[in-house]
């Protein structure tokens, strides 16, 4: 049988249409019960248990459970556990999850797919007994109410009167919404709430820690602590009068009294400062935001301020004397000055789970306790648990729940342990949660996508390609790389040009990932949700399989491999004479590192063909980059170290600062000449849709504190444009100070933007330009094997030399904004999880170690200056004592007697771990010189430590042997 639905809907242009659809009702599907004798079940289509053993002490009798939409949505950590079975999920609920939650509904899917769960989708929107209409006036939340009630009341009388056991299974209806549970007992429906139903089930100890704590937040106005905020109503027509503003918030890291919002129309970002002012706003919500007058502007803190309470210091806030003592009004014309404002309501919570650990109460057989995040921007959060002995020595995740008005801290939950703190796993896998990398085995059905291990390239696929076998073709990369993507070669051609310059052929081949990698399949789906390849310190969570990565993609020595080559015809002033792009079959001649191409290039006693190709390429690199810079590309710079791994236990023995040699360069050139040439390709073939890559100009006031610090050092920087600014870089030389000048451009780095992926209908032609290369049009090709942007520029160059064909997503503009969105979001947090690991790695190799090294100052705040140490790239806070500095907040200078200290200065410090926060351990940096008597460290003191370190490192290696030995008898 069959009904109708009838909708009224507004069209673009205002008038009003009725739509008719046409909605089939069924009377054969399945209950999914095994005690039902009725319905036409196969074997394997009994998900439930015939006589369901019950847990719940509560109710004593068999029974199915039935969720309501709410529960699944707030308590989806309980139902992960292996506790609750034979659950029956409505498809009412199921739409009602996935058009509120997406993530949710993925999760309950996967629930839903475990067959060992006995969770059962019924769809009662299509049954002839369960369907309901919705009745004139009633809203849509009720009308669902109403049906999962409908449905439940079914569930009862099918199995009652169908049942072929003694005592059928009943029906316990789960809501905690409670007017539903007040009619569906009237309705003679057995119900009860989540939580009374999980409080009274037995043999699941830690059950009751997952349960959600979801508390009204403007419920709880008794003793208030924080404003109320704005209804949803109020903040749309605040914002459509243009009252409020909407925005993100950004929580400071130095400062959790101090937080930030991104508003469209403003270059700065707004000022919010103290509880009152955040408002109970979490980093990366999106706010609704009222921007104080302008005589109220103020300038951001300059005080580094942590949440150090060692226990719960309950539902009370700190004075907000802090606050007025570091902040001053601004006057009209003060470079610093930033709008400030308030958070006014809540549009949007980006509420994620949080890594980790437990500050256990100091009262005996307490439940409530506190939870330290990872992330200094999360402010602490209040759990429920019975299991603090167990978990204070663990690395947990929990979920937020909701931020009452009266609670000083967000509510969370408990969702699970990770490790024990300190163990290398445990501290990885919070790494990668934290920045949400997607790390878990791939599927079967992505590994079913991959070729056989033993694949070789059919000859039938190498007739259609161009093939270079025989060309000298060689790959230059970091050493221990085994996923290359990119392989050069360089040769003289015959003949002149017309200007009697030498010919050469310059190709650059990059792994043909596409090949492999189809549209829409399951490992193209895995790999546009990874997007990038993630590096962490000794580990690399790939975009695509092993077997692609690190073999039949990767362009290893000696093997033949499928390519996508860009060719340039170029004279010996490296201008470009002609381009061409093609499929190829390559064997590359040799995998080098870097600085095995630069010793054969160095090496005159070589001339063999990879040495000759090598050295044209390094030739024109160099004339590429001049003209780069030239044209007003920056050179900038980013502190990186490499660390020295030991091979048996992996944990760091070493670390120093990379170099960067010829090599380095000549490689980094010849990919940004393939990628600005597809660019151009790609934007005059699919001008709406080709996938770019943009950098846009930094806005002046990011340049102030930079500028003001380079002035203090004699020099003043013209950032009017990008090739200015270059220049200006170049000219700030100090003679004595060689690391000065890479000191200013890591500063220079930091007032920058962040580039974008976008598609190219997103923008104006205008807007394509990055800032950094100096370039109008530029784009992503050259590393496909862990980046998938190079995977859909691929793609397109594929269909528009007709390698390929099109597919419908690769010309939609939509998905392609989609696609660039989540590039961009994943290409973030990859290198802030790199960062991370950096730390961590750090932490270990400085547990108990101490050094005596030079530092720059970076930054200079009311309480410390903000340090660099060349050597190994790190850097930190060393704190300055108020009774001995004065701090000069107009140049941003601490002075102490006749020493100053000012941005850029050097510095030597003592480097050290402190461990004594185990969810924060943090390098200390103390002075050493200048010497300031009373404040810096000693040099005896720095001697004694350092002989300590070496004495306690020599008596570790010395006991290191006899631990290899007694492994290797083991073996």
């Amino acid at each position: 049988m069959w009904t109708t639905k009838t909708f009224l809907t507004k069209t673009k242009r205002g008038n009003i249409i009725k739509i008719v659809r046409e909605h089939y009702l069924r009377d054969d599907l399945l209950c999914g019960s095994a005690a039902c004798n009725t319905c036409p079940h196969k074997d394997d289509e009994f998900v439930l248990d015939g006589k369901p053993e019950s847990i719940c002490s509560l109710y004593s009798y068999p029974h199915y459970l039935i969720l309501d939409t709410n529960v699944v949505l707030h308590q989806i950590d309980v139902l992960e556990e292996d506790a609750l079975s034979n659950v029956i999920i409505l498809q009412t609920v199921l739409e009602e999850v996935k058009h509120q939650n997406t993530a949710i509904y993925q999760r309950l899917l996967e629930i839903i797919a475990n067959k060992k769960r006995k969770f059962y989708s019924f769809v009662n929107e299509h049954h002839k007994d369960t369907y309901i209409e919705r009745n004139p006036g009633e809203k849509q939340n009720d009308r669902n109410d109403r049906a999962i009630r409908k449905a439940a009341a079914w569930y009862e009388t099918h199995l009652s009167i169908n049942s072929v056991v003694g005592q059928f299974p009943k029906i316990v209806l789960l809501t905690d919404d409670e007017n539903n549970r007040k009619i569906a007992q009237e309705e003679g429906i057995v119900c009860c709430s989540i939580k009374d139903y999980v409080e009274n089930v037995t043999g699941f100890i830690g059950l009751l820690d997952k349960l959600s704590k979801n508390v009204a937040p403007e419920a709880c106005s008794k003793d208030a602590l924080y404003p109320a905020h704005l209804t949803p109503a109020q903040i749309h027509e605040g914002i459509r009068g243009g009252k409020l503003h909407q925005g993100t918030f950004r929580a400071s890291r130095d400062n959790f009294l101090e937080g930030t919002a991104v508003i469209n129309g403003f270059e700065k970002p707004i000022l919010l400062q103290g509880h009152s002012g955040i408002n109970r706003a979490v980093d990366g919500d999106s706010i609704a935001v009222e921007i104080f007058p302008e005589e109220e502007w103020r300038r951001p803190m300059d005080i580094v301020l942590e949440d150090k309470a060692d226990d719960d210091p309950g539902d009370q806030l700190e004075e907000e004397a802090v606050l007025l003592k570091n902040t001053k009004p601004v006057e009209k014309g003060d470079d610093e000055i930033t709008p400030t404002g308030r958070v006014v309501g809540i549009i949007r919570r980006k509420w994620r789970q949080y890594c980790g650990i437990l500050m256990k109460s100091k009262f005996p057989g307490a439940t409530r306790h506190l939870f330290v995040p990872a992330e200094k921007r999360i402010p602490r959060v209040r759990i429920e648990t019975r299991q603090s002995d167990v978990l204070a020595s663990q690395r947990i995740l929990v979920a937020l729940d909701s931020w009452p008005r009266n609670s000083r801290y967000p509510l969370g939950h408990f969702v699970r342990a990770l490790g024990k703190i300190g163990d290398k796993n445990a501290e990885n896998e919070v790494i990668l949660l934290e920045h949400d990398v997607p790390h878990a085995r791939f599927s079967e059905a992505v590994l079913a996508c991959l070729p056989p291990n033993d694949w070789t390239i059919p000859e039938e696929e190498i007739k259609k390609r161009v093939d270079l076998r025989s060309e000298c073709i060689c790959s230059v990369d970091p050493p221990g790389c085994t996923d290359i993507d990119d392989a050069l070669h360089a040769k003289a051609l015959p003949g002149n040009t017309e200007d009697g310059l030498k010919r050469y052929e310059v190709g650059v081949h990059i792994a043909d990932v596409t090949h492999f990698v189809r549209p829409n399949t399951a490992l193209d789906k895995e790999a546009a949700n990874r997007s990038t390849t993630v590096y962490l310190v000794g580990r690399r969570i790939d975009m695509v399989p092993d077997l692609l990565s690190s073999n039949l993609c990767s362009l290893r020595g000696g093997e033949e491999r499928l390519a996508f080559s860009c060719v340039w015809e170029v004279d010996e002033n490296a201008n470009i004479l002609h381009t061409k792009f093609h499929k190829s079959v390559i064997k590359s001649a040799a995998a080098m590192t870097y600085e095995e191409a630069q010793i054969a290039i160095d090496d005159k006693s070589r001339n063999d063909a990879i040495v000759s190709s090598l050295r044209i390429l390094n030739a024109l690199a160099k004339k590429l980059n001049r003209k780069r810079l030239d044209n007003g590309a920056l050179s900038l710079s980013s502190p990186e170290i490499r660390f020295q791994i030991d091979s048996e236990t992996h944990d760091p023995v070493e670390v120093q600062a990379k170099k960067i040699l010829d090599t380095n360069s000549m490689v980094e050139e010849f990919m940004l000449l393939a990628n600005i040439s597809v660019a151009q390709r790609l934007a005059a073939e699919f001008p709406q849709c080709a996938l770019l890559r943009r950098h846009p100009a930094p806005p002046p006031a990011n340049f102030h504190t930079f500028l003001k610090a380079a002035k203090q050092q004699g020099f003043d920087l013209d950032v009017s444009t990008n090739k200015a600014f270059s220049k200006s870089l170049d000219a700030a030389v100090i003679p004595g100070r060689p690391f000065f000048n890479t000191l200013l451009r890591i500063m220079a780095t930091r007032c920058m933007q962040q580039a974008q992926y976008f598609s190219s209908g997103s923008k104006t032609v205008e807007e394509y330009y990055h800032y950094g290369l100096a370039c109008p049009i530029y784009t992503h090709f050259t590393s496909p094997i862990r980046r998938y942007a190079d995977v859909i520029v691929h793609r397109l160059l594929a269909a528009s030399i007709g390698c390929d064909v099109t597919h419908a997503t690769l010309l939609d503009t939509k998905v392609a904004n989609s696609v660039c969105d989540n590039l961009n979001y994943r290409h973030r947090q990859a290198q802030y999880a790199g960062r991370a690991s950096v730390t961590m790695n750090t932490h270990i190799l400085f547990n108990k170690r101490v050094e005596v090294e030079l530092a720059s100052v970076l930054a200079v705040k009311r309480n410390a200056v903000h340090v660099l140490i060349p050597k190994y790239g790190l850097e930190g806070p060393l704190y300055l004592p108020s009774d001995k500095f004065t701090y000069n907040e107009e140049e941003h200078i601490q002075t102490c007697g006749d020493i100053v200290l000012k941005t850029f200065d050097e510095l030597t410090v003592r480097l050290s771990l402190d461990s004594s926060n185990l969810q924060h351990r943090k390098l200390v940096f103390e002075l050493v010189k200048p010497h300031i008597p009373g404040f810096s460290v000693d040099i005896m003191e720095v001697e004694d430590s350092k002989a300590e370190t070496e004495k306690d490192q020599k008596k570790r290696k010395e006991e290191t042997p006899a631990k290899s030995s007694k492994k290797s008898k083991k073996k």
